[in-house]
């Protein structure tokens, strides 16, 4: 693998105007036009590949800096003229994806671009017209409230002032009590702004519904499908897998609840119980920032020579932001600048074994970009969420070998706490997703309806779980901390969807791990070459749609697990 040398502070990207890209867009259809041979239509949709990795870059650059500090007014102001010039440039890429999917040469095209590009524009012209342009920017615009709101954070606790990335390691801590405060603390600020939480997902709910509507569907259910390119399976089945997860999943994520509080020593857990595992704390890592990321090095030099010096790459060119700071976005993302091939991770570390974890995922997204980046079309350059997701939670798995190097003697019960956490992980993620399912089908519901939805859906899910004197979210307001239900709707599930082909990696690493991580790393150089069940099965993965799939997973862990 060809390394690069490019230092972060090297990228330079060049702001667009809405009359510049027109008049390139009209040179590009007058080069189709006038095409003679596929060789001919070829060079022009390399043109327009090289133009959209352009302005891609220009779109990574202006949201990441916005996340790294949203009080700055230049950032924000970036970020605003990103907002209102994108769906302008939506419009102009999908009127070619119309002409080239109308194209009498397509079949050639096809075949030398491969059909799922086709299969994607498919879908991304049933989710824009040019009318809906107001309403994007108007989406955006709230999604950036949003941003801010949660990043305004400023709480005091124990004698500091904390951000909610900070309250973390509080809400880990192995003193009952000081957990017990600091998850007060935190919902006493999502409590204090529950007018403008709901304001902002109630303005973004019937803005959704409205743009849903414009575009010939019944409700937005089917345009955010479309709009996360499921191309390949569809609500049915996302219904009948959620009844898995109930029938499969929910009985062992009880167990382990339980089984938690009996390790603790506690008759009736609460939800500040939840992600303890042991009465001396969870698991932490043993050293800051600096020392983690050393670590990490190690890590991937001893797993796989691409991964090691991938990673080298990452840290000396400074493609690497996980520091805290006031200001500073929640969460962790990974993002691209395709004009030079490289990725960036974005996230926050607090201290507690999330910050392995986030690492660890992020770069498996980071990995398959880059051996992503040389494919011939930018919808190849990341496959569809779900499948984007089983390079990071798989790389999480694959990595569990290496833990020592970050836990020391605390690498097992690290690892029993990563496994445990993917089973109470996946009855959630399908809460949140069957949650917006019945969001979106019913538009008109008040904010307190809603609330009332997501009471519903814990019963279902998370039947164990016990808020205690925790106003907000005993009154159904937990949701409203996750980012992806205002930014992404829909998103969530595909954690889920991943988690389970990622799960599957775990169990043939047992057995096989060099053939598990050859599969893992060639399915990161596909890239998004092909949907997601083609993808899976090419790296000798279960769909999880099929039946039964989880059956063995769910035993396996009942095994490791002691349950």
């Amino acid at each position: 693998m060809q390394q690069t040398t490019l230092d972060f502070s090297e990228i330079r990207v060049e702001i667009p105007t809405l009359e510049g890209v027109r008049s390139e867009y009209t040179a590009i259809d007058a080069a189709l036009g006038a095409a003679k041979t596929t060789a001919e239509r070829e060079a022009a949709i390399h043109r327009w590949d090289t133009l959209r990795r352009r302005l891609n870059a220009w779109e990574s650059y202006a949201n990441l800096k916005f996340e790294q500090d949203s009080r700055n007014p230049e950032y924000k102001a970036a970020r605003d003229y990103c907002d209102e010039l994108s769906p302008k440039l939506t419009a102009l890429e999908v009127a070619l994806k119309r002409r080239l999917l109308a194209d009498a040469q397509r079949p050639a095209l096809e075949r030398a671009f491969g059909a799922t590009a086709f299969a994607l524009w498919e879908a991304d012209v049933t989710a824009f017209e040019p009318a809906v342009e107001r309403e994007l920017v108007h989406e955006a615009k709230l999604c950036a409230q949003y941003t801010e709101l949660i990043a305004s954070a400023a709480i005091d606790f124990e004698g500091a002032q904390l951000n909610l990335a900070g309250l973390a390691p509080f809400r880990e801590d192995a003193d009952r009590q000081r957990r017990h405060r600091a998850e007060r603390a935190f919902w006493g600020f999502y409590g204090a702004r529950r007018a403008e939480l709901d304001r902002i997902y109630d303005e973004l709910v019937k803005l959704r519904h409205r743009m849903a509507r414009m575009l010939g569907y019944e409700s937005y259910i089917g345009l955010g499908y479309k709009r996360m390119h499921r191309i390949d399976y569809d609500q049915r089945d996302v219904e009948r897998y959620r009844g898995q997860i109930a029938a499969d999943v929910v009985p062992l994520a009880q167990r382990i609840v339980e089984e938690r509080a009996r390790r603790l020593g506690i008759a009736a857990p609460k939800f500040w119980d939840e992600k303890m595992s042991d009465p001396r704390g969870n698991a932490r890592p043993k050293g800051d920032l600096a020392w983690i990321l050393a670590r990490c090095q190690e890590a991937f030099d001893a797993m796989h020579p691409e991964l090691a010096a991938f990673f080298r790459t990452m840290v000396n060119g400074c493609f690497i932001d996980m520091e805290n700071r006031a200001g500073k976005a929640g969460g962790g993302f990974c993002t691209s600048f395709p004009t030079v091939g490289m990725p960036f991770i974005f996230g926050n570390f607090n201290g507690t074994a999330h910050d392995v974890e986030v690492l660890v995922h992020e770069m498996g997204h980071a990995f398959q970009c880059y051996r992503s980046r040389n494919l011939p079309l930018t919808d190849y350059l990341w496959p569809t969420s779900e499948s984007a997701e089983i390079d990071s939670m798989g790389l999480e798995y694959l990595a569990h070998p290496q833990m020592e190097r970050f836990f020391g003697d605390e690498a097992e019960r690290f690892r029993t706490e990563h496994l445990s956490d993917a089973f109470l992980f996946l009855p959630y993620g399908v809460a949140v997703d069957h949650f917006q399912h019945l969001v979106y089908a019913n538009p008109d519901a008040t904010p307190a309806e809603r609330h009332k939805m997501w009471q519903q859906m814990e019963r279902r899910y998370l039947p164990w779980r016990d808020y205690g004197d925790l106003e907000y979210p005993s009154a159904g307001g937990l949701w409203q901390e996750k980012r992806h239900i205002y930014h992404s709707p829909f998103y969530y599930v595909d954690y889920t969807l991943a988690q389970c082909c990622a799960l599957q990696f775990w169990a043939r690493s047992r057995v096989d791990y060099r053939g598990a991580l050859d599969d893992y790393v060639a399915l990161c150089g596909r890239g998004g070459e092909a949907t997601f069940q083609t993808l899976a099965r090419g790296a000798n993965l279960k769909s999880p749609f099929d039946a039964g799939v989880l059956t063995g997973v769910v035993a396996e862990a009942r095994s490791v697990l002691g349950l």
